[in-house]
Parts: structure tokens; C-alpha cells; sequence
């Protein structure tokens, strides 16, 4: 539910004073299997400079007192630390946005020798591969490349006591996606035995937010990167849960020839007193009730239907067997795999053009002899 640029810090719990010894070692158990549970599925990783450490809060029904502790979770056998809570005005509503749409086509074979392999880790496995072209691209915000070391804001108008006036200001990014092979990287060709491939294609809306207290440019990219690839992740995990659910065996998946599935579509909802939105994600069969339903019931708020926005259109996923799978690399439609055919011949004909000319050369000089003996 949380864009690009939030994070989960930690966990907390309200009991009543007696159980406070009892419950910090199930707080410390539940915040790493948390953190555990989220790092699993991340295409990304931590950077050296950002804060690694997450807090437990214990709150005390009756007398309403604190108990913050920080654990790092680098070390699953660090000691709790204790920890400062304290409570800053206007700090949920000071979060500039960021918005770009990113068109995706990605092409991930399934591996044939690795039958062990499930289809959600050969889609992991190439989810990871195209998560580096994401953190190479060029990123342009608002139309500029800008240095990494820039404040974001620079540029911006300034009003009284030398603030800059952009809580609630949105930026729009554009990502440039850098070409497979370029002149100056050398790579090898490598053949691989694939039963099959997965597509996925479609318009991704992503949606990052980031504080305004001296933002920088790099951290800009780095909480829109994010997001990139964690909702195009995040997806394909719930079309699989949901396969499952549907009692849809994935043998069928796989062996099937080719098999359409729509993906989760995502949607925004504001949060209570803030300018940050945080998101979901809904099939085509739920109404926009059930959205609603389910926020509620996660944020223990009233949300209106019109709160609710739908990011993008649909976006697809096309399942391939072996039999199609070199037709599903750019088509998505029945009468568009014929093409792979007519390329085919076209390249064995590109392929035997030599003989095809020495074969000419032959005819012609046995011609010219012929008439030049004849007279």
C-alpha cells in the first residue's frame, strides 16, 4: 500500500502495562519477520547512506505512556536500544509528489532445464534482470536532467522567512530506458532451452513521494525508481495469488499455448490529513465498493468513492508454451504470429544468398563458354 518513497519503520502494539515485559521479544520477533517478509520480494537494494534500524512502539492502554525501541536489522541478534518518540506539527502534509507513467514490455523465458523452478521465480528472475535497466535509466523531472547532488527544489519561488512554498507540489518524470546493446558494451550471445515465456505489456503509473525539508535530486530518482519496480513486482505476485485461489493449476498455465491474464490495476486513495496517497491494487470483477471496503478496513477510516482513483488502463500478461513462444516476443494478438514465419524465411534466404549467387556466376560462365566454343 505505500508508494515509492515510504518505507515500513516498524511495528507497535496497545496493551495494558502488565504484559509490557512480555510482549517486547514477540515485538522484535514480528518487526524482523516483517522486515524478512518485505525484503523477499524487493528488486532492489538498501544503499550504504540510508538508516537501518526499525522501531517497536508499545503503547499502554491505561496510563498512555511510550515504550519506543530500535533494533538494527542488519543484525538479526541486535539488542534493543532505547528510543526517543516525539510527535512534530505539519510533518504529514510537508511531501512534494512525483508522477511519471512507464511503458513496459518485458520478455521473460522460461527456463526448460530448470524445471524446478515455478513460475513465479522464473518471472523473478526476469523482473530482476529488467529491474537494471531501471536503475540505469535517465530520469528527467519536469523536462530537465539535473545533477544528483541538486536540491529538487532549486529554482522554486520563495516566500516570507526564506521557505519554499511546495508542500502539495507535484513533479513530472520521464524515465529513459537505456538500449539492451550499445557500441561501447560488449556482451555474448547465450542459447537457452525455454518451454515457454511470459509477456508483460502495458502503461505503469507510478507515484512517489519524498519530504521537503532540503530534498535532493537523487533521492527523488531513488524513491521513483522504487516504486517503478516494486508495483510491476507487486502485481505479478497478486495475478499469481490469485491464480491459485481460482484453483488454476499452474501446469495449465504453463503448458497452455497461449493465456491472457489481465493484471491488477492500481488505485489511490488520500490519506487522512495528509497529501500522501497510498495504494492498492483491484481486478476488473471488484467494484469500486469493495476497493473502498478494503481501505476502510485497513486505515479504520471513512473513505468516499470519489476518493478513489484508478491509476492507469489495463495491462496484460501473456502465458506462452514452447510452440508460441517465439511469436509472443512482440505480438499479443491471434493474427500477428504469422510474422515470426515470414522473418524465418526471410533469413534463411539471407542465410544461403552465397550459394544462391555462386550458383548464378556458374550458370553465366557456362553460357559464355558455350558460345564462345560454339563459334
Amino acid at each position: 500500500m505505500l508508494p515509492g518513497g515510504l518505507l515500513v519503520l516498524g511495528v507497535f502494539i496497545i496493551t495494558t502495562l502488565e504484559l509490557a515485559n512480555d510482549i517486547q521479544n514477540a515485538l522484535r520477533r514480528l518487526m524482523f519477520a516483517v522486515e524478512k517478509s518485505i525484503n523477499r520480494k524487493r528488486l532492489w537494494n538498501f544503499t550504504e547512506e540510508e538508516v537501518s534500524e526499525r522501531v517497536t512502539l508499545h503503547i499502554c492502554a491505561s496510563t498512555k505512556k511510550i515504550f519506543c525501541r530500535s533494533y538494527d536489522i542488519h543484525d538479526p541478534k541486535s539488542s534493543a536500544r532505547p528510543a526517543d518518540w516525539k510527535y512534530q506539527n505539519g510533518l504529514s502534509s510537508s511531501w512534494l509528489s512525483l508522477e511519471c507513467t512507464v511503458h513496459i514490455n518485458i520478455h521473460i523465458p522460461l527456463s526448460a532445464t530448470s524445471v524446478s523452478y515455478t513460475l513465479e521465480k522464473n518471472t523473478k528472475n526476469g523482473l530482476t534482470r529488467w529491474a537494471k535497466q531501471i536503475e540505469n535509466g535517465v530520469y528527467l523531472i519536469n523536462g530537465q536532467v539535473k545533477d544528483e547532488d541538486c536540491d529538487l527544489l532549486e529554482g522554486q519561488k520563495k516566500y516570507s522567512r526564506g521557505n519554499t512554498q511546495a508542500t502539495g507540489h507535484s513533479f513530472d518524470v520521464r524515465v529513459l530506458t537505456p538500449l539492451l546493446l550499445n557500441s561501447d558494451h560488449r556482451s555474448t550471445a547465450t542459447v537457452q532451452i525455454c518451454s515457454g515465456s511470459v509477456n508483460l505489456k502495458g502503461a505503469v503509473k507510478c507515484r512517489a513521494y519524498i519530504h521537503n525539508s532540503k530534498p535532493k535530486v537523487k533521492e527523488a530518482v531513488q524513491a521513483v525508481k522504487r516504486d517503478i519496480m516494486n508495483t510491476v513486482a507487486d502485481r505479478c505476485e497478486i495475478l499469481f495469488e490469485d491464480l491459485l485461489l481460482n484453483e488454476i493449476p499452474e501446469e495449465k498455465v504453463m503448458n497452455s499455448e497461449k493465456e491472457f491474464h489481465i493484471l491488477p490495476r492500481r488505485v489511490f486513495v488520500p490519506l487522512p490529513g495528509s497529501t500522501v496517497m497510498l495504494c492498492d491494487y483491484k481486478f476488473d470483477d471488484e467494484s469500486a465498493e469493495e476497493i473502498r471496503d478494503h481501505f476502510m478496513e485497513m486505515l479504520d477510516h471513512t473513505i468516499q468513492i470519489e476518493d478513489v482513483e484508478i491509476g492507469e488502463e489495463i495491462n496484460t500478461v501473456c502465458v506462452s508454451s514452447s510452440v508460441n513462444s517465439q511469436a509472443s516476443l512482440d505480438n499479443t494478438d491471434d493474427e500477428q504470429p504469422k510474422q515470426p514465419i515470414k522473418t524465418t524465411i526471410v533469413l534463411k534466404i539471407q542465410q544461403n544468398i552465397g550459394v544462391i549467387a555462386a550458383f548464378t556466376v556458374a550458370v553465366l560462365a557456362a553460357g559464355i563458354s558455350f558460345h564462345y566454343f560454339s563459334d
